[in-house]
Formats: structure tokens, sequence, C-alpha cells
């Protein structure tokens, strides 16, 4: 049985370097055997924020499922959940952040007890993946805390199978960036989304090699 892989993509320039990694992303998925899922919120014109109407009802389940009720069936139906989008300010484009906070919602991603820490929700995602670039260098990245990939790789991993097999690879220095630099990075994402659906009906089967993208945004 193919994995089903859920891919989350934030950039608003179409040719983008971004776009790259996503494409390289889905060839790679492909070449995995996976089935595929597409969410480009920027494409979809999905509006990430969480209006006070629907903060009301935020809790409120199953009627909370309303407004965003197919991207939670994306997500339900998925075992394999990857972001691909550009690190701003250290953390998620606004545009990421509001899915978080609209999709990943009560009854969905964790329930609520009445006292202590939340449980998990996802226990269904096994394969988490994060493929971002970084405008600022690994070490000022770290220095800062890297609450993106905080956000990603310890929030929404601990809600995701206890064994969630995770992967991640950034381009830092992106605003330096050079055509070698991008492609040396293709390769190592390629590799990286090779590792994490190894196992799988398809994986390792050979895929066109990455091309390096002249964008640098």
């Amino acid at each position: 049985m193919s994995a089903r892989a859920l891919v989350v993509y934030a950039h608003p320039k179409v040719e983008s370097y971004s776009a790259a990694i996503r494409d390289l992303v889905l060839d790679r998925l492909t070449a995995a055997g996976a089935e595929i899922r597409l969410i480009d919120l920027y494409a979809r014109g999905f509006d990430p924020i969480l209006g006070p109407g629907e903060f009301a009802g935020y809790e409120s389940y199953p009627g909370n499922l309303a407004p965003v009720a197919q991207h939670v069936e994306d997500l339900r139906w998925a075992e394999t959940l990857i972001f691909v989008y550009p690190t701003w300010w250290y953390g998620l484009p606004a545009m990421l952040k509001g899915w978080l906070d609209r999709v990943l919602l009560p009854g969905v991603a964790f329930t609520l007890p009445s006292e202590g820490d939340i449980r998990p929700g996802l226990q269904h995602i096994t394969r988490l993946g994060v493929y971002t670039t970084c405008g600022a260098s690994w070490w000022l990245t770290r220095f800062v805390g890297a609450p993106g990939k905080r956000t990603l790789l310890t929030g929404v991993r601990i809600l995701c199978h206890r064994r969630v097999r995770t992967s991640y690879a950034a381009h830092y220095s992106m605003d330096a960036s050079t055509a070698e630099s991008r492609a040396h990075h293709l390769h190592r994402v390629a590799r990286a989304v090779d590792r994490l659906m190894a196992g799988t009906a398809k994986a390792g089967r050979a895929g066109p090699e990455p091309a390096p993208a002249a964008s640098r945004t």
C-alpha cells in the first residue's frame, strides 16, 4: 500500500526557489510511489486570519471544522505531512502560521482535557518533513532559537505518532546564495525526502536530477 502524503506549501511568488523545492519534493514523493495531495496556500487564496466568529467556536467540535473542512479532510487522509516554505523573521510566514491556527483544531490535532496538557490527535502522521530557506545564517538562526523549526518539529511533532520519522533541510544565508549553493541544497532535499520515504512501495527509484533555480526568493 502506498503512502499518503500531504504537502503544505506557502510562498507568494509563482517562480520562486521555494517552488523549485516544492516541485522536487513532489517528484521524489512520486518516485516513492506515494499518493499526493498539495495545498498551495497562496494559490488557493487561503485566509490565514482566525476571526472573532470562528474563534468563538474554536473549541466546539465538530462545528469548528466547517470553515476549513477540506483542509481537515486532507490532513486526516494523510500519513505523511510535509511543509515547504521560506523562513521569514526566523519563523513561519503568516500564511502558514494561519493554516496551523485554523486547521490544527481541537478534536482534529489534539484534545483539550479538563486539566493537564493537550493530548495528541495526529497519531496517524508517521512522517513529518520540513524544507525551508532562511535569510539568516545557521549561527544567527540558532542564536535566535529557530522558532519556525521549533513550531513544526517540536510543537507539531508531539501531536503526531510517538515514533514519527522526521526530516529537515534548510538553505541558510539565502540572501547571499549562489547558483551552486541552491543546486546543492536541492540535492540535499532530494536525499532527505528519499530517506523520509524509505520503505514505501517504490522508494529509492531513480528520478530526474534536480535543476538549480535562478531565483533567490
